[in-house]
């Protein structure tokens, strides 16, 4: 009976000083939700009316978000890919200085990869830094790094181009009011880059009746393309002097065909 009640005071002296440990290191930061790392592009996925003839307006927008989306999503499909898995399937580990760990595998198209993601918090921030691993390819490539405030409403990201270069490639600023108002912005940072300074900013507000929108940059023919649309209802308009020859709104109706503008 005495050896029992010795086990059981072990057994307890530990859990108290797990949970002692535990309360000393706090909890894991949160990590900013896969919007505030990639846009959803799926309001201009549609092949049909690209090239219609009646869809001009929606099609020439389509078009330039396209682009974007195959920068993003394909372009940085590694990058992607990392940041998705440890927002949905993984937890931290404490390792020091008030610095936090999530390690894991993950494959972004036929390829696998091992990943470690650091944050460390700050005052009001936390600090970011993602390291990539492909197994006999390249170890512990530093592919990105960010801030975010802690109390979720933005985080800076800087991207790299690629393992063989330490090239800054992408920024990302995202800002969020609430859960349905916020704002991303992608800015190509380039080093000598001819691109160095374009952008697409994607932002909603659910108050108005167009309550998305997209401000496209051309750095290269210095030219800025405005896109708004309602997501309900699909209608919308588009703004490009540069492809209309001025600089008034054209629009479509909820069926993406040309309509006047009201």
């Amino acid at each position: 009976m005495k050896s029992i009640k010795i086990i059981a005071l072990f057994s307890l002296l530990l859990s108290l000083s797990f949970q002692s440990c535990k309360k000393d290191h706090g909890v894991a930061p949160d990590l900013p939700p896969e919007s505030a790392f990639v846009t959803d592009f799926s309001d201009f996925d549609n092949s049909k009316n690209l090239f219609d003839k009646t869809s001009v307006n929606w099609g020439h927008s389509a078009f330039n978000v396209g682009v974007w989306n195959l920068i993003i999503t394909i372009g940085l499909a590694v990058p992607v890919a990392s940041y998705a898995e440890a927002v949905l399937n993984h937890e931290a580990v404490y390792q020091s200085d008030n610095t936090w760990l999530w390690e894991y595998s993950f494959t972004a198209g036929v390829n696998s990869f091992t990943a470690k993601l650091f944050g460390t918090i700050r005052e009001s921030t936390v600090d970011w830094e993602m390291y990539i691993t492909q197994t006999g390819v390249y170890e512990d490539f530093k592919w990105y790094t960010g801030t975010s405030m802690l109390d979720g409403t933005g985080v800076d990201w800087i991207l790299y181009d690629n393992p063989t270069s330490q090239t800054k490639l992408l920024s990302i600023e995202w800002n969020r009011s609430s859960s349905s108002t916020g704002n991303i912005k992608y800015l190509n940072i380039e080093p000598g880059g001819a691109e160095n300074g374009g952008y697409i900013k994607y932002g909603n507000d659910s108050d108005t009746d167009l309550n998305a929108y997209y401000l496209i940059y051309n750095k290269g023919e210095d030219n800025l393309i405005e896109i708004e649309w309602s997501q309900t209802n699909k209608n919308g308009r588009v703004k490009d002097e540069n492809k209309f020859g001025d600089t008034e709104w054209h629009c479509w109706g909820e069926n993406l065909q040309d309509i006047d503008c009201k």
